[in-house]
């Protein structure tokens, strides 16, 4: 079936992404890892753009993806692991899987921030049936970013520092998995 190795590559990272097993990491050092990690994140966005600061602080709640590694060769994958806030506090972890088909080729990695409008926006990821479809769009987070947020059915999307190089016209979604504390 796949007779470019590039292909299988890809298609193998996409199911790897989109089976990942466990939400919450397995040990108490990959918890407090995920959990700093995901607190630079949210400093790292208020250090370059400080209108973040009034965002975060608007927002019924966050989720953060530190890191979410993304690759494809016509067929893609993206997962990463993060922590969802609520008033400043750690209420649980979450992971985020993507899958695309579609025009696209490279790797990169990033950082996503995901803020909730209000109780019911936060409460629908938490039921673990949040998905976002393929008209979705996230803002690159760059000076005044912040201050120009705007929220689409009850969120507002915030991506920084990307690595790597991707040509993307894909199709595809995300689909975000919660566990409590």
């Amino acid at each position: 079936m796949f007779k470019n190795p590039l292909l299988l590559l890809a298609a193998s990272a996409a199911f790897l992404a989109l089976t990942a097993c466990s939400t919450a990491p397995r040990s108490a050092e990959g918890k407090a890892d995920i959990r700093q990690d995901s607190r630079d994140a949210m400093a790292t966005a208020q250090s370059n753009d400080p209108s973040m600061t009034k965002v975060f602080d608007g927002a019924h709640g966050s989720a953060v993806f530190p890191k979410v590694g993304k690759g494809a060769a016509g067929v893609g994958g993206a997962y990463g692991k993060g922590v969802l806030f609520k008033d400043g506090q750690v209420v649980g972890y979450c992971d985020l899987s993507q899958g695309s088909i579609g025009v696209q080729l490279g790797v990169q990695t990033y950082t996503e921030i995901i803020c909730f409008e209000d109780r019911k926006s936060f409460e629908r990821f938490k039921s673990g049936n949040f998905t976002f479809d393929a008209q979705a769009t996230a803002v690159v987070l760059k000076s005044g970013a912040g201050a120009n947020a705007k929220y689409s059915d009850g969120v507002a999307v915030f991506t920084m520092d990307e690595t790597g190089l991707m040509f993307e016209a894909a199709i595809g979604g995300q689909k975000f998995s919660y566990q409590a504390l």
